[in-house]
């Protein structure tokens, strides 16, 4: 093993030895007790399955059946979520192969970061999270599951439900994703296009066109972003069948996938001599196993705020040091959009997460000895899977080498010897930048900054000409308790566009970039934010900034005493309370109220 990621995580479970130990406690007491039916009164166990079909109810009830939960984010508006429509059918089907019997026990919301981009619904995405766990919890609190299967896959989702599911951590759950749609419209060029359309070369039907080929049918978007991270890391910690990430929905492989969960699901019940509930499995050494896999393929910067609160679920405290304490030393072994011009179906094609997974086994850059879903282990999860003639799904080798080493590469020629995330600290908090997309050349940025209270500020200036300049933009006010956290990706294209002009630019701000994060240098996450009284609220126009990726910094190169002097701005009252107050926002105001920090995973219920 690493001996640096053997003493981060060491660290790790130091710290968390006390909440880790409650946490298991509760697990154990669950698990202990008689099976829900058994347990419920007559009255309670009729209305649980008044509605299954008579046989299902025999099973259950009076043989004792296993019995599996699905809890689903299935939904027409995600196109990454359209193909589970029919899985609670094919799920019944094979269960009763098994002797087992199914019950959805809930839906859970599911709303696409691409459709609210830039728009006030983007003020509820972060906030999505906790209401997807709060569900996820609703759905299994009818308590007469022996286990779950997780149906989700993107941005907010994945972690929702993960959280959801380590509350009942006594559980054994597996998710079950749906895969990635065909290549359409290539990055590189989508990209293109957008850049044009922020300059005014093209218009809006131009731009449509474009979108439209790049996101054009079911399945998740094929950049590698939020979404496609989810499942990178799920691989990684070992809760899918080994190899499932990035199948396509409509591949005859994704039905063997979907029924081979429930084989492995009931697998690993009390029943099994190889109980796994989910509580257990994931630990300490699970968790730096995500974070390793993240730092590794340049994954979505939204995990250091959801894989941070998926810890605490857990019961195990990390944080951003972590993070950049294991990014020095675990290389960067993939490049995929925004971290290089591939999307996820060449990334499978190229060897993907089992080409990856391997690698970091053999160089001891994963903990090989966790539990996972799979008998197995994790060296499952570098085998990739196959039908055989006549439609038996098995696993086959990956070759030694890479499909295509402009993608992945191994261990011992690696795009950078370190993953490409940094932690900065300073006069002006504590933020992380992804450096990976980022040109070596704007690694440092020192410019007079630029405020904004708001992004629609910023564009409106960019539209207007005032920023062919130099500049750091500081958009502030952008934090949990302020509006919700949203991402600021409406921001990358006209910034992209100064920095294709030769302008030395930068991004800062307490808000969160999408996981397309990409070539502009962005300090992101600033905490403490700026409606909490952070120092980003010092920050005025013409304040000389200095954001140094290789040092670690980010401060205001004002003088200590004007700097102390100076009062933190406020928001405008009468805008924020504008804020929050029609699309359902208002609903949202308690959970910007007790919202933690970025670094806290910005968790509303702890």
């Amino acid at each position: 093993m690493h001996a640096a990621i053997a003493r981060i995580t060491r660290r790790i479970a130091e710290r968390s030895a006390p909440t880790r130990s409650a946490y298991l406690d509760q697990v154990d007491r669950m698990a202990a007790r008689p099976r829900g039916s058994d347990r419920m009164g007559c009255a309670n166990v009729a209305h649980a399955f008044a509605a299954l079909p008579a046989n299902d109810k025999l099973r259950v009830v009076a043989e004792r059946a296993p019995h599996i939960g699905i809890v689903t984010a299935y939904n027409d508006m995600l196109s990454a979520h359209q193909p589970y429509e029919g899985y609670p059918a094919l799920v019944r089907d094979e269960a009763r192969r098994h002797g087992a019997t199914v019950q959805v026990a809930g839906g859970v919301p599911a709303m696409c970061d691409g459709v609210t981009q830039g728009l006030p619904g983007m003020e509820l995405s972060l906030f999505s999270r906790d209401s997807i766990a709060m569900s996820t919890a609703i759905a299994l609190s009818h308590d007469v599951f022996d286990a779950a299967l997780l149906l989700g896959v993107c941005d907010k989702i994945v972690p929702g439900l993960l959280i959801g599911a380590l509350h009942f951590g006594h559980l054994p759950c597996v998710f079950v994703p749906a895969g990635p749609m065909g290549t359409g419209l290539s990055n590189n060029a989508k990209a293109k296009v957008r850049e044009q359309y922020a300059q005014g070369q093209v218009g809006r039907a131009e731009l449509l066109e474009a979108e439209s080929a790049a996101y054009h049918g079911p399945g998740t978007c094929t950049f590698y972003g939020t979404a496609n991270s989810n499942q990178m890391l799920l691989e990684a910690m070992g809760l899918h069948v080994p190899g499932a990430a990035f199948v396509h929905p409509h591949d005859g492989l994704r039905e063997a996938l979907t029924r081979e969960a429930v084989g492995t699901v009931l697998g690993i019940t009390q029943r099994s001599t190889r109980f796994t509930p989910i509580g257990r499995l994931v630990d300490e050494r699970v968790i730096v196993n995500a974070m390793v896999a993240l730092l590794a393929t340049g994954g979505s910067t939204n995990h250091l705020i959801h894989w941070v609160a998926v810890a605490r679920a857990a019961g195990i405290v990390i944080d951003w040091t972590d993070f950049a304490e294991l990014s020095a030393v675990v290389p960067l072994l993939a490049r995929v959009y925004p971290n290089g011009s591939a999307d996820v179906n060449q990334f499978q094609a190229a060897g993907g997460p089992g080409f990856v997974l391997r690698e970091l086994l053999d160089g001891g850059c994963l903990h090989g000895d966790v539990a996972t879903v799979s008998a197995r282990g994790l060296r499952a999860y570098t085998d990739v899977p196959a039908l055989a003639e006549g439609g038996a799904l098995h696993w086959r080798t990956l070759p030694a080498a890479s499909g295509d080493d402009g993608i992945v590469r191994p261990l011992a020629a690696p795009f950078s010897a370190t993953g490409g995330l940094k932690l900065l600290t300073g006069n002006l908090g504590r933020s992380v930048i992804k450096t990976s997309a980022v040109p070596d050349d704007r690694h440092v940025i020192e410019a007079p900054a630029l405020v904004f209270d708001s992004q629609e500020a910023l564009l409106a200036a960019f539209a207007a000409g005032q920023l062919e300049r130099d500049l750091v933009a500081v958009v502030r006010f952008q934090g949990p308790q302020a509006n919700g956290m949203p991402e600021l990706h409406k921001l990358t294209p006209p910034l992209a566009v100064l920095q294709g002009k030769g302008f030395r630019v930068a991004l800062v701000t307490d808000g969160r970039m999408s996981g397309a994060s990409g070539k502009v240098p962005a300090a992101i996450h600033v905490s403490p934010e700026a409606l909490c009284g952070g120092p980003l609220a010092k920050v005025r126009d013409g304040d000389v900034l200095r954001l140094d990726a290789e040092a670690g910094t980010l401060q205001a190169l004002v003088d200590d005493v004007t700097w102390a002097a100076r009062p933190a701005a406020t928001i405008d009252p009468a805008q924020h309370a504008a804020h929050g107050h029609d699309l359902g926002r208002e609903l949202f105001a308690g959970m910007r109220r007790n919202v933690r920090s970025a670094e806290e995973g910005a968790v509303t219920w702890r």
